[in-house]
């Protein structure tokens, strides 16, 4: 059964809609009303506050920190200064993604890695050799995602720490409504964002009354609670994979093509190749030097094609106002398979029908032609689709 968080007694006391889902063995809200549109356009032009809580996180502390983190992953982590964040990806031996997340160091000697999937099994395997332990601190951590435009300003008017100089990227400890927290500048809705991480315990928790203070300090922003399903619209706008759905962690692939490497994924910028040796490094360089099979790309899929489609049949296009998960074929003119959009939605802001995707590298030049499969009443169409950039959005006040 899922466990609730430590802002369950908040949010479900909003989720009108009952919406609910199982987010790595926790109570997650979907949805607060039946459409989850206002909680959309509140992230994209006010602010939103998403529990964020079922994000695997853990403490790596130690005298080797910084050298073990260097090791496990794909960036060189004893170049992170402290109170500065970074995103990355991890591999096996063979040079695939096991797991993408972020790593803040909070101290010399104590770092923060949150991940999508269990990992403490993953990392304890690799720490012989070094001075350093290793806590699964999910249990004992709360966190909130405040995102939107409107998310620094409720920030300055409940917090202690100076929000202006909190760089993208950047973590600082803080007091918010008397309770101890760390404030990051990082979020998975691809606009300017924090999120707020917190210890659950007490009574009337410090969880809660960091909830209560943001909720309190927003109602003259426009902050409203969001769900997931606001924030998959976000991500897939922003050009964010998620494990599981974008790409499959290589421990749960049965076949080598289900895998994955960091420079197939768009995150070959994260790969810090001329260092000490790393895991999964000799096979990133070979891929390197060779090249990759495929790449990950966005799609911008013709509407008119859509309607054409559905009009066939006499009938106004149909689209979901949620992301899909499903993952859909991708062809050539001549009908030959060359990859996979994996996730996708249409975008209210950008008024575009997007997707992310993975193709053969031959097809991933901004501007290609493709064709994307699409089932109008229970038959097999294919449609128009460009290759794009992605982030499909990306504000400047993000960074700014």
């Amino acid at each position: 059964m899922p466990l609730p968080s430590p802002f369950h007694s908040r949010t479900s006391a909003r989720c009108r809609s009952l919406l609910w889902k199982d987010w790595a063995g926790y109570h997650a809200v979907r949805s607060y009303r039946s459409c989850h549109e206002p909680e959309y356009f509140a992230l994209r032009h006010a602010a939103g506050l998403i529990d964020v809580t079922p994000l695997f996180k853990y403490e790596v502390r130690g005298p080797d920190a910084a050298a073990f983190l260097a090791h496990v992953t794909v960036r060189d982590i004893t170049r992170l200064s402290v109170g500065r964040v970074t995103y990355l990806c991890w591999c096996d031996g063979e040079g695939k993604v096991v797991d993408d997340g972020t790593v803040a160091r909070l101290d010399e000697e104590h770092f923060r890695v949150t991940a999508a999937e269990p990992t403490l099994s993953w990392f304890e395997r690799r720490t012989r050799g070094y001075r350093v332990t290793i806590e699964d601190s999910t249990p004992r951590l709360g966190a909130l995602a405040l995102q939107g435009p409107n998310s620094r300003e409720i920030l300055r008017r409940t917090t202690d720490a100076d929000i202006d100089a909190l760089k993208f990227f950047r973590v600082a400890q803080a007091r918010l409504d008397g309770v101890e927290v760390f404030i990051s500048r990082t979020g998975y809705t691809g606009d300017l964002g924090y999120e707020i991480w917190v210890e659950a315990a007490g009574s009337l928790t410090g969880a809660e009354r960091v909830y209560d203070a943001l909720e309190d300090a927003g109602r003259s922003f426009g902050l409203l609670p969001a769900g997931l399903d606001a924030m998959d619209v976000t991500r897939v706008e922003a050009g964010f994979i998620m494990n599981g759905v974008d790409y499959f962690s290589a421990h749960h692939c049965l076949t080598e093509m289900r895998k994955s490497s960091p420079y197939e994924l768009g995150l070959g910028w994260t790969v810090k190749l001329e260092r000490d040796p790393f895991v999964g490094q000799a096979a990133l360089e070979r891929e390197k030097r060779a090249g990759s099979r495929r790449a990950f790309v966005g799609l911008d899929v013709s509407w008119a094609d859509l309607e054409r489609v559905f009009a066939g049949y006499g009938l106004p296009p149909e689209l979901s106002s949620t992301a899909w998960r499903d993952g859909r074929p991708v062809y050539d003119h001549d009908g030959r398979w060359i990859g996979q959009a994996t996730s996708g939605a249409w975008s209210p802001t950008l008024k575009k029908n997007l997707a992310l995707a993975q193709l053969e590298s031959a097809f991933a030049t901004p501007g290609e032609a493709v064709e994307i499969e699409l089932t109008a009443e229970y038959r097999r169409h294919r449609i128009a689709a460009t290759v794009i950039r992605a982030p499909f959005f990306n504000p400047p006040r993000k960074r700014a």
